[in-house]
């Protein structure tokens, strides 16, 4: 299967939003049609994502803004996949950083450690087992150490729902990458790959 991995830019917003359109990632279909706005460097008070409408509408100036950062798995030139990863700092005071980043370890503060967080994959139901948040997964390593950070960090659930439901991804997947597991903060697990 050749997948091609390309970083969100504004250019490929009309993609981004195609695939979240379009493709189902979730079984609760109140969450479906996310366009991945909940994860961004923009904090969370006064937004509005009560709808997949607003969302869609916020999904755009975040784009538009490198609010929202990450990347598109492509298939035979059609967008399959999404992995949300941005500076885990710059991510603190958005909706789900204030759920889930608030118990984390607040090291990266330093000026001298930079953390990458990898926060949501999504991926097209049919293209699912052949190994493309794995491939995301990879792109995000290798730019994130090119681009001088210290760790990439993650958040998967300790025990992993399914594919559909489980938009961290399974420990094993981080496991086969060189991640470790650094604590725990409730159900979930901090995972940690060192770049340097």
């Amino acid at each position: 299967m050749n997948i091609e991995i390309r970083k969100l830019t504004p250019e490929l917003l009309e993609e981004y939003l195609n695939f979240f359109d379009t493709t189902p990632h979730f079984t609760n279909k109140d969450e479906d049609k996310c366009y991945c706005v909940c994860w961004c460097n923009v904090a969370y008070e006064e937004q509005e994502f009560s709808t997949a409408e607003k969302r869609r509408k916020k999904a755009i100036a975040y784009v538009k803004g490198n609010n929202i950062q990450g990347y598109l798995a492509y298939y035979n030139n059609k967008v399959v996949g999404w992995c949300n990863a941005n500076t885990k700092s710059d991510c603190m005071e958005c909706q789900c950083g204030k759920m889930y980043l608030s118990l984390t370890d607040k090291e990266e503060s330093s000026p001298n450690i930079k953390v990458k967080g990898v926060f949501c994959f999504a991926i097209a139901p049919e293209i699912r087992g052949n190994g493309v948040a794995t491939l995301l997964l990879k792109s995000v390593c290798e730019d994130a150490a090119q681009d001088g950070f210290d760790f990439v960090e993650a958040y998967p659930n300790k025990e992993f729902m399914s594919t559909q439901d489980d938009y961290m991804g399974p420990i094993k997947m981080y496991e086969n990458l060189g991640f470790t597991a650094y604590y725990e903060i409730g159900p979930k697990l901090v995972m940690r790959k060192k770049l340097k």
